[in-house]
């Protein structure tokens, strides 16, 4: 069984006032490099990063010694829905991916073990059941990320995307499954300056 990782880092940040994939943390790690490691060290592998709004500068912020895919959604400006479908179309050209991972930039409270929480399948489930898995993370009943999505749900899901909206609606209609991660953090996602203090 094979998970991939899908970083979403493709958006303007207008409320942040600068691209998220631009920000660096208080810590000195960009966020960028961050969403990667975390990814990296839950073992989702590849590792696709989607970019958009200055994406030359961005690029130089992804960690070293991590191989990533970089993949640039030119219509970013249309909402996450492009990022989205991005992620997921340079995903799909890895054959032996059976799910992926899929995070946003801008969670500083993401870390490997709500990851691997989401991803966990009993170790003697055939990789078909990784293909059609469903899984969100919720935090105080509230849907988050990261969210797991099957191989199987890749094309469905892009055609279905629209506008500046995600996979919200496809997980509730095809009945996604609920992992709490309400202890591992608080799931809560950074717009403003004011919201990184």
């Amino acid at each position: 069984m094979t998970i991939g990782g899908v970083l979403l880092a493709a958006g303007a940040g207008s409320r942040m006032g600068i691209p998220k994939a631009l920000v660096v943390g208080a810590d000195g790690e960009p966020w960028l490099a961050r969403g990667v490691r975390i990814l990296s060290e839950a073992g989702c592998e590849p590792t696709v990063v989607v970019l958009g709004a200055r994406a030359d500068e961005a690029e130089h912020l992804l960690p070293g010694g991590v191989p990533v895919t970089v993949g640039i959604a030119d219509d970013w400006q249309s909402g996450l829905s492009a990022s989205l479908r991005r992620g997921l179309e340079v995903a799909d050209a890895f054959d032996d991916v059976d799910a992926v991972v899929i995070t946003l930039v801008d969670l500083p409270d993401l870390g490997v073990d709500a990851v691997r929480r989401v991803v966990s399948v009993p170790g003697d489930s055939p990789a078909g059941d990784a293909r059609s898995a469903l899984r969100q993370a919720h935090y105080g009943g509230r849907p988050g990320h990261p969210v797991l999505i099957g191989r199987d749900h890749w094309l469905p899901l892009r055609r279905s995307l629209t506008g500046d909206s995600g996979a919200r609606k496809y997980l509730a209609a095809h009945g996604a499954e609920t992992v709490d991660c309400s202890d591992l953090g608080s799931g809560r996602d950074v717009d403003s300056p004011r919201e990184l203090h």
